[in-house]
């Protein structure tokens, strides 16, 4: 559960991790409940992504800047990585939130499309539809196109 977000693509790592503390604990209080479901899993993915929703229409964010920089080590590449970072992140603003969380929980969470569905609340079919037209939409998308043909090299 540590990598589902719907935007683990390109959402930065502390959001993620916040996103993955908050779950549990808004489930927590009502777990008894919880756990005589079919797929808890599915519920907390659910309350997951409906956070990550709350916060992502918030003007106002948590976190604030700080005056001192932690120090990373850098990768190989960092120019490299940003270029694929942004041309990720453009590919997947061209989709629509729906789209974007179809695609995040098929892909890269590596749901079925019975469990996507459950967790957004919509006919497996609608799923199919979905990440259907994400898919031609990001293969429509110049930048990601690109990227995808230097990334088969």
């Amino acid at each position: 559960m540590g990598k589902t977000t719907p935007e683990v693509a390109w959402t930065l790592r502390s959001v993620a991790e916040d996103l993955v503390q908050a779950a549990p604990a808004k489930s927590w209080p009502r777990w008894d409940a919880i756990r005589r479901r079919d797929d808890p899993e599915i519920y907390v993915r659910r309350v997951m992504l409906n956070t990550w929703l709350t916060w992502r229409r918030r003007r106002w964010r948590i976190e604030t800047a700080s005056d001192a920089m932690p120090e990373f080590p850098a990768p190989d590449d960092i120019a490299g990585e940003v270029a694929v970072r942004l041309s990720v992140r453009h590919a997947l603003r061209t989709l629509t939130d729906r789209e974007r969380s179809v695609l995040v929980l098929r892909v890269f969470d590596d749901l079925s499309e019975a469990q996507v569905a459950q967790v957004l609340n919509c006919a497996v079919g609608t799923v199919k539809a979905t990440l259907s037209h994400a898919l031609a939409k990001l293969r429509e998308e110049p930048s990601f196109a690109e990227l995808m043909e230097r990334e088969s090299r």
